[in-house]
């Protein structure tokens, strides 16, 4: 319901000309949009998670968009110093992907070579020499696959174990006790790679066709390397996927990143995102101390002179957003909507404490 208002609200904004009186605005120029994207589909990978994968036709339907409505896309340390420095272009956008998946590689790279917007992808580096993919999504995937069985005696798991896949929830909980598994037992990379083959093999999944497409893989340092060559910019995004709260290890998880993308690409990131978008504000002057300059969340937001550098927000694009939605937030009326809808919430709690 609240969906339907907001789009209904958008449509009639942009039916009363707002959309373009706040796209050319003064206001606007000051403003940058980043755009925060996952990943494109090698396969079905969009029905699997839509709000971390869709097409290659859709993303490229939204580069489309972005070069037919005179969007400036620029790279993203560039957009931060003028945006700093107010010397922003009109309809300022910068483009970034989190991970550093290799259907970046396959699927991403080339729509965005074609239409020659730059971009940052921020790439977690522990998996870069593994050619094996991501355990929790690949569970996850699998376990989509065959959704509606029913898997008696999974034994991996210990003596009489079913996963039932019927719904949705038996789903979750089948995935929740294969990440427990590997939680409790400790299990290292090479074991865990067991447990996936063993998960594939029960349940009838062809699991060498998704190893052959590299369907939830990192892509390796020979990739990384060549698309560095190719003016790809690669940024921090921690070693292992995570944000310890144990400032040591924080700190061990940025400078790990660091130098293995400076392995790979001969350049030096200060640029950081937020894995999964988890952040504390104890993280802020930690990042200022190992000479990290900006960081982005996944919080939706246009960033302004006003934003925090550590605390950069994003509009995380899938395909949930309409197209209408998705203009709505590059002109920056959708932004002033949330911004007006937040301060409501604020006011009607206020209200009722």
């Amino acid at each position: 319901m609240m969906r339907t208002v907001k789009r209904l609200s958008l449509q009639v904004s942009k039916n009363l000309g707002l959309f373009q009186l706040v796209r050319d605005s003064r206001w606007r120029r000051r403003r940058l949009l980043i755009l925060c994207y996952h990943g494109i589909s090698i396969e079905d990978e969009h029905e699997w998670n839509p709000r971390l994968y869709m097409r290659q036709s859709e993303f490229e339907a939204r580069l489309e968009f972005l070069k037919r409505e005179g969007y400036r896309v620029l790279p993203l340390d560039e957009a931060v110093e003028r945006l700093y420095s107010n010397d922003l272009p009109e309809r300022s956008v910068a483009i970034t992907f989190d991970d550093g998946y290799y259907d970046f590689y396959s699927r991403a790279f080339p729509v965005l070579q074609a239409y020659g917007f730059p971009v940052t992808v921020y790439i977690t580096t522990f998996r870069c020499g593994f050619n094996k993919p991501v355990f929790n999504l690949i569970c996850s995937y699998l376990l989509w696959k065959k959704r509606g069985i029913v898997v008696k005696d999974f034994d991996f798991l210990g003596p009489d174990v079913t996963l039932d896949l019927r719904d949705a929830q038996g789903q979750k909980q089948a995935l929740d006790a294969l990440l427990k598994h590997s939680e409790r037992e400790n299990l290292h990379p090479r074991r865990k790679e067991e447990l996936v083959e063993r998960l594939a093999e029960r349940l009838g999944v062809d699991y060498g066709e998704i190893l052959a497409k590299r369907i939830l893989h990192i892509m390796n340092p020979q990739e990384v390397a060549e698309l560095s060559g190719a003016g790809i910019d690669f940024q921090l995004h921690t070693h292992l996927h995570r944000t310890p709260l144990d400032r040591g290890l924080f700190e061990k998880e940025i400078e790990d990143n660091r130098v293995r993308i400076q392995e790979m690409t001969n350049s030096y990131p200060v640029h950081f995102c937020y894995p999964s978008g988890n952040y504390d504000r104890a993280f802020l002057p930690w990042l200022a101390e190992t000479n990290v300059v900006t960081a982005t969340t996944c919080d939706p937001g246009i960033v302004s002179t006003g934003s925090n550098p550590w605390l950069l927000p994003r509009l995380v694009d899938s395909r949930f957003l309409t197209t209408l939605e998705f203009e709505g937030w590059l002109t920056g009326v959708a932004s002033v909507m949330a911004r007006q809808r937040k301060r409501g919430g604020k006011h009607a709690g206020n209200g009722n404490g």
